[in-house]
């Protein structure tokens, strides 16, 4: 059975949040859903403490507007509970929408929160903490962590890629240490992503993860060069066959990264962590509202 009754929490300070709280407050109860509350998060570093107080009100749904860092922020209440996770995605890659088929725009993720099904699946866990589709080392850390925020918000996705460019011309490759099963690989990297879904940056470039698959993947972009982390990105992009040529992944229910020099780690675009950690995923663990056939959102 569908929920039909839900707590909406919007991060207000995401790109789009403020703007479309009135509208998705106003089309939740459209669409037949019965809204015990309503935040709109405008405090930094108050987001989990609203979703703590929600959380005590044992709600069969909680709606989260935001994006990426937002909704990764939010899970670890989530799990152990019955509630079902569902998502407004109002951020800039809104990369864990794209991985989940949800859809981009206001009304169609209305729409899969009113009609869709609950769909349980994996969350990422880096140490102790957990996310919801990709963590990364490497040019990341310093697009997520130190992006003046008008960039982000004015301009999205292509505030990403100019901040990006003009990080890279000072970027500097380093040495990757993954021990999986009890065997240890050691390569040069560019970046490395550790995925529970496919989508990073809002692009798809770790094909093969999966958040129902049970595993976690440690995919890494071989060389040394910036440019080589160009390529790797561009061929990605075009979804060319020579993205493979640049990368090796590694997989498993838990693997060791370590790096030289010991470096910081986004997690779904928010830095949180550093090297070296422990990777793992956590099976099944939430119940997340989904369309009930997968078409990709743009």
């Amino acid at each position: 059975m569908l929920p039909r009754s839900a707590i909406l929490i919007v991060n207000a300070m995401s790109r789009q949040g403020r703007d479309l709280f009135d509208q998705a407050c106003a089309g939740l109860k459209a669409a037949g859903i019965d809204l015990i509350d309503t935040v709109a998060v405008e405090e930094p570093g108050s987001l989990e403490r609203h979703v703590r107080d929600a959380m005590t009100k044992r709600p069969p749904m909680l709606i989260v507007g935001g994006g990426d860092g937002t909704l990764s922020g939010v899970v670890d209440a989530i799990v152990g509970t019955d509630t079902v996770f569902a998502v407004l995605p109002l951020g800039t890659a809104n990369s864990f929408a794209r991985t989940l088929c949800i859809p981009l725009d206001l009304d169609g993720a209305i729409d899969v929160i009113a009609s869709g099904a609950p769909r349980r699946i994996d969350l990422g866990m880096i140490d102790d903490d957990y996310y919801c589709n990709c963590a990364a080392i490497g040019l990341s850390t310093k697009i997520g962590g130190q992006i003046p925020p008008v960039l982000k918000k004015s301009l999205g996705r292509l505030g990403y890629l100019i901040w990006a460019t003009w990080q890279s011309m000072k970027f500097r490759s380093f040495r990757l240490i993954v021990t999986q099963d009890g065997q240890r690989h050691e390569i040069d990297a560019l970046e490395v992503r550790i995925a529970n879904g496919p989508y990073h940056g809002g692009v798809e470039l770790v094909d093969d993860a999966d958040p129902q698959s049970g595993e976690i993947v440690v995919q890494a972009v071989v060389g040394r060069s910036p440019v080589q982390l160009g390529w790797s990105w561009f061929t990605s992009w075009l979804r060319l066959r020579a993205r493979k040529d640049t990368t090796v992944e590694y997989r498993g229910r838990e693997l060791r990264v370590e790096t030289v020099p010991p470096l910081k780690v986004s997690i779904d675009g928010e830095v949180l962590a550093k090297t070296p950690f422990t990777a793992r995923v956590a099976p099944g663990v939430i119940n997340v509202m989904a369309p009930t056939e997968c078409a990709q959102p743009g």
